[in-house]
This record gives C-alpha cells, structure tokens and sequence, in this order.
C-alpha cells in the first residue's frame, strides 16, 4: 500500500508565474510518517548525502523506492507537461543545516524539476523555511513560503528565474531532493561531488567541504 498522497499532488494547482510550482501539505500519511522519523539515517554533518552512502531503515527505504518510482514520475509528467518517460533522476538526502546554508540560487542546469519533501516535526523557526523567490538579491521578495514540516512536498521546474533560498537556520532539518536530470552524466556528477562531500564529512566532521 502506497504511504504518498498522489490524490493530492494531483489536485493541487500548478502556479505558472514567474515560474511553475506546486506545493502539497501531508503528501505522506501520517502513519508513515511515524516509522520514517524513526527510520530515518543518523546524519549529524550539514550538506547533502546520495541516498547509497546512508544507512535507514524499511519505513525510509520505502519512501525513496516510491518517490522514484514510475507513478511518481507519470503524476509530475502530467503535472508539468514534461516528458520525463527516460530521464534519470538523483536523490539526496540532508539531516541538518548549517548557518551558511541556504543562499539565494537557482539549480544546476542538468536538473530540470527539483522536488523537496521535508521531515520535521512541528517546525517553529522563523529560518530554514524555503522561499521561492522573484529575484536573485533579495530574500523577502517572497513569492511564496515552506514550513519544512513533516510530509511537506513542493516542486518547481528549474529555469535561469527558478531562484530561491532561505533565512538563516542552524540544525536539525530533515528533507530529500529528488530530481529529474537531463541524463545520466549528470547523476554521475551529482554522485561523485555528494559521495566525495559525503566520505570527507564522515572523516573530518569539521570539514568545510558542501
């Protein structure tokens, strides 16, 4: 039995303007979302971490099989107009976020959808909440907000406009990016930078590298 809330992914609007996004509250079941905080991997680093230097239990591994799973990627198909039938797609996994995290940016070039899911439990900062945004200068011109609370999903087409970030925030911040790339050239690149970024953290926790 699926733990994803695709009904609601399907139903909620697609906003076109300045670029396409979606966001969609409770997009795992809450019961799912129980044994996922408990399975979740043990990341005590900032940055990102590719899903094969973790360690997690069955709840979390469901998780990642569903969300790139072939009715996951038809539902954003549809959702986006895209074709994405062979395209290949990375996840990374972060547990928490340092004070330098989250400056303005845009994706890389090779990710054409970026979808995060945020895992954390009644979110009360004021900082680490993501903000779609409508310049690359200036965090408060807001498009729109994310509280990073568990079973939060949101979504957006990567562009040269796709510009986005957050307030400072220092600590545990749970969430997955899965996304869908332009070939499979790119999910080597993204595997070699995160494992490497991941294998330093792991031998030298205070290591500068992102």
């Amino acid at each position: 039995m699926s733990i994803l809330n695709l009904e609601a992914f399907r139903v909620a609007p697609l906003v076109s303007t300045p670029f396409d996004y979606l966001a969609v509250p409770n997009f795992v079941s809450s019961e799912a979302l129980v044994r996922i905080r408990h399975d979740f991997p043990s990341i005590e680093q900032g940055g990102s971490f590719p899903l094969a230097s973790l360690e997690y239990g069955p709840s979390f591994a469901q998780l990642t099989d569903e969300l790139r799973g072939e009715e996951v990627r038809q539902a954003f198909c549809e959702k986006f107009g895209l074709d994405l039938t062979d395209r290949s797609t990375t996840l990374t996994v972060r547990g928490r976020t340092r004070r330098k995290d989250g400056k303005i940016h845009t994706d890389s070039k090779t990710k054409l959808i970026t979808v995060l899911l945020y895992l954390n439990s009644g979110w009360q900062s004021d900082g680490g909440r993501l903000r779609l945004l409508g310049s690359p200068h200036n965090i408060e011109d807001t498009i729109y907000e994310v509280p990073p609370e568990e079973g939060m999903l949101i979504a957006f087409r990567n562009g040269k406009n796709a510009w986005h970030g957050h307030k400072p925030f220092e600590g545990e911040r749970r969430s997955l990016q899965l996304n869908w790339v332009t070939d499979e050239a790119a999910v080597r690149r993204s595997g070699r930078r995160h494992g490497l970024s991941a294998l330093v953290k792991r031998l030298n926790p205070l290591s500068k590298v992102a």
